[in-house]
């Protein structure tokens, strides 16, 4: 695992570190991180006490890796393990937040993480990515770790025999998405990011897509099992 890490986060480039960034990144490291891993002077929750293998906390972390591989795992999860991918959870800004957050980690009293992560700390402000051309490869991971081979069964992604919404193979072929709208990528991205909105009391969970994940997502959607 640890040379695997090594491998795939070579290539990225961390940016400077801020006090501002070490504030933001406490307050995310509590929102998403102290559940499963505690924090100075806080134990983990008891999700985290009963995965196998147990995460540890995290104080020695910034002694053991360089910020980029910290990124990478945080981003991409561990495989084999509890660790999920934040990738298409958190922003881009917001990973690298929590890892300026986990450089001063290690001397950190558990007073001193209490103030900084307390509710009243500045929030982290994110840019979202827009103006990109959808990326059908990134559409299929974000398929996964949106989980939605759960429920369907989708060309090209490992999942369970599922039949509790429909098989998602053949998409770009219906007429209709979700009975409603007209088939079309625009009409996809608005059902996959508010499908409340668009057919109230379905049962397709609201998942906070972010419109660049939604727009990715429908365009291997219609691409797949052609």
């Amino acid at each position: 695992m640890q040379q695997s890490v090594r491998f795939h986060a070579r290539g990225v480039v961390a940016p400077p570190s801020s006090p501002q960034a070490v504030a933001r990144g406490a307050v995310a490291f509590r929102r998403h991180c102290e559940q499963c891993h505690g924090g100075p002077g806080v134990s983990q929750g008891v999700i985290g006490m009963s995965m196998q293998p147990v995460p540890g906390p995290l104080v020695d972390t910034g002694r053991r890796w360089k910020p980029r591989e910290m990124y990478w795992v945080i981003a991409n999860g561990i495989k084999m393990s509890g660790m999920p991918a934040w990738g298409f959870h958190l922003q881009e800004a917001e990973i690298w937040d929590i890892v300026a957050f986990l450089g001063v980690l290690p001397g950190m009293a558990p007073k001193e993480y209490q103030a900084a992560a307390s509710a009243g700390m500045v929030q982290a402000i994110v840019t979202r990515e827009t103006g990109q051309a959808p990326d059908r490869a990134r559409g299929r991971v974000a398929l996964t770790q949106y989980a939605c081979q759960s429920c369907h069964m989708i060309p090209g992604v490992t999942g369970p025999q599922t039949f509790v919404g429909p098989n998602l193979d053949g998409l770009a072929q219906r007429s209709f998405i979700a009975g409603k709208l007209p088939r079309s990528e625009a009409n996809l991205v608005r059902w996959i990011m508010a499908p409340q909105e668009v057919k109230p009391g379905t049962a397709m969970p609201q998942l906070s897509v972010s419109e660049r994940d939604a727009r990715d997502i429908a365009a291997y959607l219609l691409q797949a099992g052609q």
